[in-house]
């Protein structure tokens, strides 16, 4: 037997305990009460049936056969379950077999067809292209050039009943692996191109080099367009921190990596400030699971540049240690520049909520979030502030028992109107409209409902909500996936959703295993472009545009264009998305076909980087959107 063929097999015993402590840990989920019954099918419209009987919990007969009686007097019936899906998982069971996969695909494709009928695309939107990918997509990014950057790792296992991801491997198979998608290509495989990360000789005693394995890192844009990606996976002890520290390049294509951080980071989460520089926080350290490292670092360091143009590719650029710490214990916390240029760290534990000074390099409390329980993965948006920027974050999801939606606004948490139900692994987005909407979500990590790896889901899990600009939360369309842990999604600069993610679906639900299309993408189009004739944006500055300056676009339909709106790109892994952003544009004057606005104020309203600039008509409707850069080294108006 080969080393590597030990090692994986050694790697999938040690998987039973990281599983099992991955699901029953307090450090990661609060401990829930015994299952109550999930609906299987949200309605298509309206709330839930009153009185509507619960849906019994499913135990597969491959777990009942790994059942102990032992456990279940030890530990009760639902985590002794747990351990027994481990155990099952582990084991081995066979291979999935081609024909279920394509059953299933066959069936979602058809009940979401039939459900979707009663959906008006004029009010609800709808979902209209759902096509193969060659990514898994665990981690996305909208990149300023138009084109969607996706990465993960490479798959060690198609079973969609054991981990796919390569968390307990060392060795070449621990390796990265990422795509770009260029939608104006369209939906082929030639719309991909694959953009390998560099190959680095990890520091795990085994000289295998290989690309990169930076799934579970942290990221966020640099002024010029650029992404930085931290951390990611070392491999074994249940999770490694490595301390990557990559740069992608979307105008050449190309990875770049920097001197190493100083402690590994899995699970970390990345915000882009003020001043342009990325602050990195939280992730599991180079000891392994169960090792936070409370360290912040920044990068670009101190006594580096900020990098503002296309050309400016920060090599040979190291990271320094901010001076407050982050004692952030659970992972990826959601991060925030708001409008007063201060970062809000808001973590899934509800104590754990600091205010960071960039400035001064200090952290201070913040009120607990006042609903008292751990958040699991699910999503948090900076709501639209008008044209100064954001000054208040919804939180949302993570907590699969309860929908509530809490604000935090100037200091203070209030309870928001809440969705339909509780949701963990959501993905919620800002549209240019200014409304949100969620897709995705889950009962728990890699559980849709029905216990930990069945990739038969509970499928309420595929409804869409939607909240409209009052704040009232409504059923959207349902998307043809279920998706939940390592969903994502994003706007594209046409108005349209990407919806990708989810290993464990993509291969429940894969056509043909066989081939190298390991993902899928599904695209929804929102009500607005059902509404009419959108307003045409024809040119914007190619110049980078100042704080507080004004700006000249140009419109073929002047009477269309009632306002304009900035849009960030969004960059987003495990329903973490720190790079959302909204802002109104003041109108200072109409010429024909000429518009002049009022760029942002200052960088503490929007951080210097790269914008979608979307015109709007009075109904809501955008166009598609020009590509429009935010600079504190450009004049600055008065």
């Amino acid at each position: 037997m080969s080393r590597r063929t030990t090692r994986r097999k050694l790697s999938a015993v040690v998987s039973v305990c990281t599983v099992v402590s991955a699901l029953t840990g307090a450090t990661l989920l609060t401990t829930a009460a015994p299952a109550a019954a999930r609906a299987h099918l949200a309605p298509a419209h309206g709330d839930q049936p009153a009185g509507a009987e619960p849906a019994p919990r499913i135990t597969a007969p491959r777990v009942m056969a790994e059942m102990r009686a032992d456990e279940v007097a030890a530990l009760g019936q639902e985590h002794a379950e747990e351990h027994a899906s481990a155990r099952a998982a582990v084991r081995g069971i066979g291979d999935y077999p081609q024909t279920t996969r394509t059953n299933r695909l066959n069936a979602l494709t058809d009940s979401q067809a039939k459900i979707n009928a009663g959906f008006d695309p004029a009010t609800s939107g709808a979902f209209k292209e759902y096509f193969p990918s060659p990514e898994f997509a665990a981690h996305i990014a909208m990149l300023p050039t138009g084109k969607v950057l996706l990465f993960s790792f490479e798959r060690i296992e198609t079973n969609p009943e054991k981990e796919p991801a390569p968390t307990q491997t060392t060795g070449k198979e621990n390796a990265g692996r990422a795509f770009l998608w260029n939608p104006a290509k369209g939906t082929g495989a030639n719309a991909f191109t694959k953009v390998t990360p560099p190959v680095i000789d990890m520091p795990d005693g085994l000289n295998e080099p290989r690309p990169a394995p930076f799934f579970c890192s942290g990221h966020s844009f640099l002024p010029n367009g650029m992404l930085g990606v931290f951390g990611g996976n070392l491999g074994g002890n249940g999770g490694t921190g490595a301390k990557l520290s990559l740069i992608f390049d979307p105008w050449t294509e190309t990875w770049t990596r920097n001197p190493d951080m100083s402690v590994g980071r899995w699970y970390p989460s990345v915000v882009t400030g003020a001043d342009g520089r990325q602050l990195i926080m939280s992730g599991q350290s180079e000891l392994g699971w169960g090792t936070p490292t409370p360290v912040v670092e920044r990068f670009p360091a101190k006594g580096y540049p900020v990098p503002q143009t296309k050309t400016d590719v920060p090599k040979n650029t190291p990271v320094d240690t901010f001076k407050a710490t982050a004692p952030f214990t659970l992972d990826y916390p959601h991060l925030f520049s708001l409008r007063d240029g201060k970062v809000y760290g808001l973590g899934r534990s509800p104590a754990q909520q600091w205010l960071f000074d960039p400035l001064s390099e200090s952290r201070s409390d913040l009120p607990a979030r006042p609903d008292g329980k751990n958040r699991s993965y699910g999503s948090a948006v900076p709501l639209p502030g008008g044209t100064d920027g954001p000054d208040s974050v919804l939180v949302l999801g993570g907590d699969r028992d309860n929908p509530s939606t809490l604000k935090l606004s100037n200091g203070t948490w209030t309870a928001e109107k809440s969705r339909a139900f509780g949701r963990t692994q959501d993905d919620t987005l800002l549209l240019p409209d200014g409304t949100l909407m969620t897709v995705s979500g889950a009962y728990d990590i890699r559980d849709y409902g029905n216990g930990p790896y069945n990739p038969n889901a509970d499928l309420k899990y595929r409804q869409t909500e939607l909240r409209d600009g009052q704040g009232n939360w409504r059923f959207g369309p349902v998307q043809r996936l279920p998706r939940g842990y390592h969903s994502n999604a994003v706007v594209l600069p046409d108005g349209r959703v990407m919806v990708t993610g989810d290993e464990l679906q993509q291969l429940a639900n894969d056509p043909d295993i066989k081939d190298d299309m390991n993902g899928t993408i599904e695209i929804y189009e929102p009500a607005y472009l059902a509404k009419g004739n959108r307003p045409s944006l024809d040119r914007v500055p190619q110049t980078p545009v100042g704080y507080n300056s004004r700006f000249v676009v140009t419109t073929s339909t002047p009477g269309l264009a009632a306002r304009a709106v900035l849009l960030s790109p969004t960059t987003a892994t495990h329903s973490v998305n720190t790079s959302q952003r909204h802002l109104e544009l003041r109108l200072t004057s109409r010429a024909g076909n000429k518009l002049e606005f009022q760029a942002p104020p200052s960088a503490a309203a929007a951080p210097p980087g790269y914008y979608m600039l979307f015109l709007l008509d009075d109904k809501g409707v955008p166009s598609t959107a020009q590509w429009v850069q935010l600079s504190s080294s450009a004049p600055a108006g008065q």
